[in-house]
């Protein structure tokens, strides 16, 4: 097989992309005109087929991004300041100099609102971003439909549930260059709940995961008891059966680190698929593994956006609804205590609703919303880590929307924000899915998105200790590996290529033609992956995954941030630059194990960076000495 290189992919796009405006030509009853060009075609998945026609009256609330007009001007900011050897390190932008840097330029703007008034939009209609660089509106699909140049269709998925898409748009000339993305177009990720807890074991069907969710693991029982330490050796305090916030604590060097800028500092966790941070299991939680905090499980702030569910104190349990929830939020606090956690639980999407197709959903894109949400916060109400452990395959994501999201990411970056992202839980794509939608022919590994994206952290899990890369037995008779990967959409930063490239090398040609070698690589770095005890509907279930990794490795640099806001210095930032250039000296190495998935033993770990747990596992004390700080 050729190697999958950039330019091939990018052939194969406009190719399909050409096909794709030959049968606008043809393709029914929608007006076609002459001045347009197709801004971007992702054809369906193999797991989603056309089942009709979406009904012309049904609602689409459309966001349209704009082209941000000094973009290269931002990017050029976030590395400055987050570059260890550049004079600027450390000076984040603000929020207002961040919405000057990506404000449409008055031309875009005039002519973006010219075509939505000569399809009958009126200006009231619409709602804008603080940077005016995002314009939302909700209209029926016939409008979208002639707007776009194209038709929406009902498709079906493999699972059940529906969803009102098209493979493909097209914009007037005029516009063309002006607009980046608009959705809900052929965007296919879906942040999905897995099979239900409680029947995992039962079921022979195997669900495709299009998440980064926590798993259960085979055969798990929490422990007779887990006594608090009477020391503060590892070998003492951790059992890695049972991994609890003081073995945690131990393993990183957080255990005795005094918190001194909590009124400064913050730090804060995503919620997806209805998930609800459970107050009451939390508090359960925290009474039993971090006594002082108990108290705090009634006291820390969630926000819904869009929609997203809170608890309410009367959440039902629910096909095991709130384990992610519960898992980022207890280890978060339970290693970040007392630094002030905040909550995001954002809507727009519904894992097991099957909508009607005459009855509106919404079909906002979570990450974006989520994303756009929060670079409209004013800059004292940002938190300087966020966590996020839901992802999708990046395949199922469009370039266009991909690269709309990171841009995003890019901001609050540049705003002194650190994003961690799990990388994953099937190593290099799950066994037996790792298909390409180009061609639903063509063998690759399956990199996932946003953990792709060059502006985040991506985390990879580890096990046991000495840690070597993760691996378990999920109750659903798959396997748990360090979710890895080279990206298809995005090249490789600039900051990653020395090391990167060495590690491809050091492989001889190991899985050529399977992965992107000129790609972003991920993850960056790695936590303790498994196995949480965690509450859930009042008792203790076994989780393993990245989706711990993240919000443990994010707590723990709350905790440095705290060091350096204490003592008048800024937060962290991007991390990327730091860590490649220097910080990951500063990181415990991991040179035991692989990534597996797709049916292959996947990418090995190596001496230095590699694709299964990145550099490797923070330690506190280390950060603090080396940057001169105090415990």
């Amino acid at each position: 097989m050729a190697p999958l290189r950039a330019s091939t992919v990018l052939t194969s796009v406009l190719s399909l992309l050409s096909c794709f405006q030959a049968s606008l030509v043809t393709a029914g009853p929608v007006n076609r005109r002459s001045d347009v060009l197709v801004k971007d075609y992702h054809p369906a998945p193999r797991a989603w087929a056309k089942q009709g026609p979406a009904p012309s009256t049904h609602l689409i609330h459309l966001t349209i991004g704009l082209s941000q007009s000094r973009f290269n001007e931002l990017e050029r900011h976030l590395y400055e300041v987050s570059d260890p050897f550049h004079p600027r390190y450390g000076h984040h932008l603000s929020a207002e100099e961040v919405h000057e840097l990506v404000k449409p330029s008055d031309k875009a703007s005039a002519a973006v609102h010219e075509w939505l008034q000569e399809y009958g939009v009126d200006p009231d209609q619409l709602r804008y971003s603080p940077a005016k660089d995002w314009i939302s509106v909700t209209l029926p699909v016939a409008t979208v439909e002639e707007m776009l140049d194209t038709e929406y269709s009902v498709y079906g998925h493999q699972d059940g549930s529906t969803v009102v898409r098209t493979e493909g748009y097209s914009l007037p000339l005029y516009v063309h260059e002006h607009i980046s993305t608009v959705q809900p177009t052929n965007s296919w990720a879906r942040l999905q709940r897995d099979q239900p807890r409680t029947e995992i074991k039962q079921r022979s069907t195997m669900v495709k995961r299009s998440s980064h969710v926590a798993e259960v693991a085979d055969d798990w029982a929490p422990p007779a008891s887990i006594p608090l330490p009477a020391n503060s050796t590892i070998e003492a305090v951790c059992n890695f059966t049972a991994v609890t916030p003081d073995c945690v604590r131990t393993l990183y060097g957080t255990i005795d680190y005094e918190v001194k800028a909590a009124g400064k500092n913050k730090m804060a966790h995503t919620n997806y698929l209805e998930e609800a941070t459970n107050r009451s299991d939390i508090s359960i939680f925290l009474g039993k593994y971090r006594p002082e905090a108990r108290a705090y499980a009634y006291e820390f702030e969630a926000i819904s956006i869009a929609g997203g569910v809170l608890d309410n104190g009367t959440n039902v349990a629910e096909e095991g609804r709130d384990e992610e929830a519960n898992l980022d939020a207890e280890y978060m606090i339970g290693v970040g205590y007392p630094t002030p956690l905040i909550a995001y639980h954002t809507g727009g999407r519904n894992p097991t609703y099957v909508p009607d197709i005459l009855t509106s959903d919404n079909s906002d894109e979570p990450f974006l919303v989520w994303a756009n949400y929060m670079t409209g916060l004013p800059d004292e109400d940002i938190p300087q880590v966020v966590s996020t452990s839901y992802g999708d395959d990046e395949q199922t994501v469009s370039r266009a929307y991909a690269e709309a999201v990171c841009n995003q990411f890019a901001q609050l970056g540049a705003r002194g924000v650190s994003l961690f992202f799990s990388s994953g839980d099937f190593g290099v794509g799950q066994d037996e899915t790792c298909i390409s939608n180009l061609d639903n022919s063509t063998y690759m590994f399956m990199p996932s998105f946003p953990t792709d994206c060059p502006y985040v952290t991506a985390v990879g899990a580890t096990t046991n200790y000495p840690e070597s890369a993760a691996w378990r037995k999920l109750r659903s008779g798959l396997y748990f590996t360090s979710g890895a990967g080279f990206s298809n959409y995005f090249d490789q930063p600039a900051y990653q290529a020395k090391i990167v490239d060495s590690y491809v090398e050091s492989l001889g040609g190991l899985y050529d033609g399977f992965y992107n070698k000129s790609g972003r690589a991920y993850p960056d770095i790695s936590c303790i992956g498994q196995v949480f005890p965690t509450i859930w509907n009042g008792t203790t279930t076994g989780l393993v995954g990245t989706s711990g990794s993240s919000p443990i490795c994010a707590a723990v640099f709350a905790l440095f941030n705290d060091a350096l806001i204490a003592e008048g210095r800024p937060p962290m930032g991007f991390l990327n630059p730091w860590l490649y250039s220097h910080g990951h000296n500063l990181f415990t190495d991991v040179t035991n194990g692989t990534s597996a998935g797709c049916n292959t033993t996947g990418f090995p770990t190596a001496p230095g960076w590699d694709a299964v747990t990145g550099f490797g596992t923070p330690y506190l004390p280390k950060l603090l000495d080396a940057f001169g700080l105090k415990k």
